[in-house]
């Protein structure tokens, strides 16, 4: 016996093509939207992340400021404290500079010089005297310069020459002079004697 298949099984078929088409392609499209959603969730969570970790970082920085500003401001007082301290340290050793100026001119004056005025002008000095000869104002300069832990950069200022009568048969010929030098604070004393201290020291390790 033989059967014939009178239903349109091609039109069948194309039916089921096409469903199982059209659902393949509604379950990609889910799938992508699956897909889509958690990849979006997913940098959602990292740009929320970042933006925790930016906000407590901009707000250590905001600290860290303050900080520094407090910091500056403390500098600036210590620096202010400082400069304080050392105009009373200048005070205090200036009411000795006389003193130490005194003792330096006994002690470092040659033979045959004499003083005749002194004026101090804040850290400089000028002397005005007499001398026997040119030679006795050299001496007293390198002794200035060179013997003296206060007096800094003597500099002749004038040297003239001139007579003294000494009696009526007896005239003199000398030398009149002025110079200036500079005089050291107490503290830039200590300081200098610190320093050459030091030097001694390494001096003797090396």
């Amino acid at each position: 016996m033989i059967l014939i298949n009178l239903l349109p099984h091609r039109e069948a078929s194309r039916k089921r093509r096409r469903e199982a088409f059209y659902a393949t392609l509604g379950a990609s499209a889910v799938l992508g939207c699956l897909i889509a959603g958690a990849a979006f969730l997913w940098y959602q969570a990292q740009i929320s992340s970042q933006q925790g970790k930016n906000s407590f970082l901009q707000a250590e920085i905001k600290k860290l400021e303050s900080e520094i500003k407090e910091i500056s401001t403390l500098q600036a007082e210590i620096a202010a404290l400082r400069a304080r301290q050392q105009a009373v340290e200048d005070l205090q050793g200036d009411r000795n500079l006389p003193v130490h100026l005194l003792n330096e001119l006994v002690r470092q004056l040659p033979d045959g010089v004499y003083l005749t005025s002194m004026k101090q002008d804040n850290q400089t000095v000028t002397l005005q005297g007499m001398a026997q000869s040119n030679e006795r104002v050299s001496e007293l300069l390198r002794n200035l310069g060179n013997n003296s832990p206060w007096l800094v950069k003597p500099e002749l200022v004038e040297i003239t020459s001139a007579s003294v009568n000494l009696s009526p048969r007896d005239q003199r010929r000398v030398a009149n002079f002025t110079m200036r030098i500079g005089l050291k604070r107490p503290t830039d004393a200590q300081k200098a004697a610190a320093g050459a201290a030091t030097a001694a020291s390494a001096a003797v390790k090396g």
